[in-house]
């Protein structure tokens, strides 16, 4: 029997998201989430996707990262899909930071564990989370290949003049302080995704993808390759986030710690928790932020705007990188569901080319589309993301090409 399963695990600080998938036509056998892990509320909610399964929830103690694993093993294997099965190939883990050193997908190793580990510093709330994935999924199966997939491995093709800040070079080199950029995951499947929709080869198209969820980047990818990326050394960098300040005057941190009198810790709360949109006006959910503007609030109105001018500055900034652009891409939570803002994006940039079609951008569908007007110079698209998929299907062609 050939093994075509990949189990997708996402190692958080306090929960385990999964999804299990057969690479024969990228079908989700089932997913869940194990959150509050080690917290009191703990739990686990399990959905398997064949033969009209319901949902189970269960709320226990979940003490670990290794009960978690475990639970979802046992839920796995009430419905026929243990980790037991033959029909396993692979487990893949998306790992957050692979700094310089990982490109590719990476079946893991003692020596692979440690080059992750020593990159903690640059990712120190990610690193470790998905590092107890790894290992906890080792123990429960020595045997079978476990493939790191790094959310920094798409961007690590853009130039040096691109991914250096322009400071001492030896002082950089020595602590590692260059951009990476995040989200690669979703970056990489999208473009891609975006080339199928025109129907043209990736090599072809040159794309600027905008993932908008509570995290938010940007990316530029000419023929396939990043050559360019909103976020930096840490994900703090680029966007108006939902609780990300993104692009910042660094000299704000040395005024609030000269004058202000704040600690590193408390201004790194302020600049990753406390600030983008629910810095600005209370609230970092779209929906509710597009509800308050709708009743004349001044506030909500102000964030948004905000958010919507950062975004312009990036596709316009992106424009001049490419030279040439085939199409802007909306994904994730924001980018696939807010018409609002896929709109006041694009606004005004008829000169680049860009418009959306009023009725298509107002279509709400899990669907890639285009919502541009017909004829347009560039194709404005909404490509709902796969993270997991595309972890899966990186996981598994390296699985295979070893085999």
């Amino acid at each position: 029997m050939t093994a075509t399963r990949v189990l997708v695990l996402n190692s958080g600080s306090s929960s385990v998201k999964y999804q299990l998938l057969d690479m024969r036509d990228s079908s989700r056998l089932a997913l869940g989430l194990v959150e509050r892990i080690g917290e009191e509320g703990s739990r686990l909610k399990h959905t398997p996707l064949t033969d009209g399964g319901a949902s189970r929830e269960h709320a226990e103690p979940i003490a670990d990262h290794e009960a978690a694993l475990k639970a979802v093993a046992g839920e796995l294997a009430a419905d026929g899909l243990g980790l037991d099965s033959p029909e396993l190939a692979a487990i893949g883990h998306r790992v957050v930071h692979g700094g310089q050193s990982f490109t590719h997908p990476t079946v893991v190793d003692d020596a692979v564990l440690a080059e992750i580990e020593r990159l903690i510093p640059v990712a120190p709330l990610h690193n470790p989370a998905n590092l107890t994935g790894i290992r906890t999924a080792r123990a429960l199966r020595p045997d079978l290949p476990q493939v790191a997939v790094f959310d920094t491995a798409f961007h690590t093709t853009m130039p040096e003049s691109a991914a250096r800040y322009a400071i001492d070079v030896e002082t950089a080199d020595a602590h590692r302080i260059r951009r990476y950029g995040f989200h690669g995951t979703s970056h990489a499947y999208v473009s891609r995704a975006t080339a199928e929709l025109l129907g043209r080869a990736p090599e072809d198209v040159n794309v600027i993808v905008l993932h908008l969820g509570n995290g938010a980047s940007a990316s530029a990818v000419e023929g396939g390759r990043c050559v360019d990326t909103s976020m930096g050394l840490t994900p703090l960098e680029g966007l108006v986030m939902g609780t990300r300040s993104g692009d910042l005057d660094p000299a704000v941190i040395f005024h609030l710690m000269r004058v202000g009198g704040m600690s590193t810790d408390e201004i790194d709360t302020l600049l990753n928790k406390k600030s983008g949109l629910i810095g600005l006006c209370g609230d970092n959910d779209m929906r509710e932020i597009r509800r308050r503007i709708d009743g004349g609030d001044e506030r909500a109105k102000l964030a948004f705007d905000i958010y919507v001018h950062r975004l312009k500055k990036y596709i316009g900034a992106y424009y001049a990188v490419l030279g040439r652009v085939d199409a802007l891409t909306f994904t994730a939570g924001v980018g696939e569901n807010a018409a609002p803002v896929r709109a006041a994006a694009v606004a005004g940039l008829h000169g680049l080319g860009l418009a959306v079609d009023g009725e298509l951008n107002a279509v709400r569908s899990g669907e890639p589309r285009l919502i541009s007007p017909a004829g347009a110079r560039v194709a404005v698209a909404v490509v709902p993301t796969d993270e997991e998929l595309e972890i899966a299907t990186q996981t598994y062609a390296l699985v295979v090409k070893k085999a």
